[in-house]
C-alpha cells in the first residue's frame, strides 16, 4: 500500500476525536500539523462456493442396457457447496479515534507517516510499512473439453436412429478396454518399444474411454468461486453469543443474501475476549496527560469469531480488536530536542511495535 510521509518540524499534543470532527478533517498535512486516525479492526471473509453442474449425455437412456450402469442421471442439475471459509482481520481508519500532531517549537522535527486512509503508522522511520493485503483466489485452470464424437467412427456418425448409435458406441467402448487390457497384458498386436510409448498408449486409450463413456455418463463441471464478505465487528457485540445470519446458500442460486430465504442459513457470532485492566477513570489526570502533549497509540484487546452453519461450528479464530481496548498516550517528552526518537506502529492493531531513540550529538 502507497504511504503518506509528512515533514514536521515538531511534535506537539494531540487532540482527541471530541475535539476533531472526522467530516471536517481530513487525514493528512494541513497548515497546522498532521491529522491521523488509529486503527480498528474489520473481517475480511472470504467463502469459497463451488458450483458443480450435470448435463446428462445424449444416450443416458440406454446406459443401463448397453453398459450395464444404473442410476444415469436422465435430466439437468445444479448444485452449490461451500468448500472453504476463511476469515482475516483488516485494519481500517477508526473515524472515533482522530487526532492531530501540531506544530511546537519546543520538539524536534519528525516525519510522521499515514497509511492510504491515513491510519498512522511511524514517526521518524522510513520503513513503516502497511499490512499486507490478503491474497485473492485464483481458480486452477480447466482442462479443454472434449468432443466424444471425433472418436466415433464413420459407422456410428451414420446411424439414422439414436439407439443403433448408442449400441455401436458401446461396442467401441468396450473394444477400447479390450485393447488396453492386452496392451497391459503385454500381449497387443503391436506393442511400444519403451515405457514412455506405453505411457502416452495407455493415455489415449483412457481419453477415448472417458469420452465415449460421457455420452452415456454425461458431463459434471465444478467451477468455484470467491466471495469476499465484509463485518463491522460492532454490530454483532453489542449482543455477546447471539448468532446473525451471515450469509445463505441457495441451491439454485448459489451465495444469496442474509434476508434471502431461499438459502440455508450460515451464522456468525463474535464475542469480546479481552483481558485488561480497567480504563483510568481519573478525568482530571487524563485531561492533564492531554495537555502534556505526546501520540496516541491503540492498546487493543480481542475478539473471537466463529462461523456456523446451522448449529454445527465450522470454524473460530480470535483476533486482535482495537476497538476493544484503549487508547494510551505516549509523553512528548520522548520527542524533544535531546532524544532522536523513532516509533513503528503495528498496522493492523496501532500498537507500540517498536519505540527507539538516540541522544544527538
Amino acid at each position: 500500500m502507497k504511504r503518506l510521509t509528512a515533514i514536521l518540524t515538531l511534535v506537539s499534543c494531540l487532540f482527541a476525536a471530541g475535539d476533531l470532527n472526522a467530516q471536517t478533517y481530513r487525514p493528512g498535512a494541513t497548515p497546522e500539523g498532521v491529522v491521523y486516525f488509529l486503527p480498528k479492526t474489520a473481517l475480511r471473509i472470504s467463502v469459497l462456493v463451488e458450483k458443480t453442474t450435470y448435463q446428462p449425455g445424449d444416450f443416458a437412456p440406454f446406459a443401463q442396457r448397453y453398459l450395464r450402469m444404473n442410476d444415469v442421471g436422465q435430466e439437468p442439475a445444479t448444485s452449490f457447496r461451500v468448500v472453504d471459509i476463511q476469515q482475516t482481520a483488516v485494519p481500517v481508519a477508526d473515524t472515533a479515534k482522530v487526532y492531530a500532531v501540531k506544530f511546537d517549537a519546543r520538539s524536534v522535527a519528525a516525519r510522521v507517516t499515514l497509511s492510504d486512509d491515513g491510519r498512522l503508522l511511524g514517526l521518524n522511520v522510513d520503513d513503516a510499512d502497511d499490512a499486507e493485503e490478503p491474497a485473492t483466489f485464483v481458480p486452477a485452470a480447466k482442462p479443454a473439453p472434449v468432443n466424444p464424437r471425433q472418436y466415433m467412427s464413420e459407422d456410428i456418425l451414420s446411424c439414422g436412429s439414436t439407439a443403433k448409435m448408442a449400441e455401436l458406441t458401446a461396442h467401441e467402448i468396450y473394444d477400447i478396454r479390450e485393447n488396453r487390457s492386452l496392451l497391459v497384458k503385454g500381449q497387443a498386436d503391436f506393442m511400444p518399444q519403451d515405457g514412455q510409448q506405453m505411457r502416452l498408449m495407455l493415455e489415449e486409450l483412457d481419453r477415448q474411454d472417458q469420452a465415449l463413456t460421457s455420452v452415456f455418463l454425461g458431463t459434471t463441471v465444478r467451477d468455484t468461486t470467491e466471495h469476499i464478505l465484509w463485518v463491522d465487528p460492532a454490530a454483532f457485540l453489542s449482543e455477546s453469543s447471539a448468532k446473525a445470519v451471515l450469509f445463505r446458500l441457495s441451491q439454485v442460486h448459489g451465495l444469496v443474501e442474509p434476508d434471502d430465504l431461499s438459502g440455508a442459513p450460515y451464522y456468525i457470532t463474535i464475542d469480546d475476549i479481552t483481558q485488561l485492566p480497567p480504563p483510568e477513570e481519573n478525568a482530571k489526570a487524563r485531561k492533564s496527560a492531554d495537555k502534556s502533549g505526546g501520540v496516541y497509540v491503540n492498546v487493543p484487546g480481542r475478539l473471537r469469531a466463529s462461523i456456523y452453519e446451522g448449529v454445527r461450528l465450522l470454524q473460530a479464530a480470535e483476533h486482535p480488536a482495537p476497538q476493544l481496548g484503549e487508547t494510551q498516550l505516549l509523553s512528548a517528552d520522548l520527542f524533544n530536542k535531546h532524544y532522536a526518537t523513532r516509533l513503528w506502529l503495528n498496522a493492523l492493531t496501532g500498537a507500540v511495535e517498536r519505540l527507539d531513540a538516540d541522544q544527538p550529538k
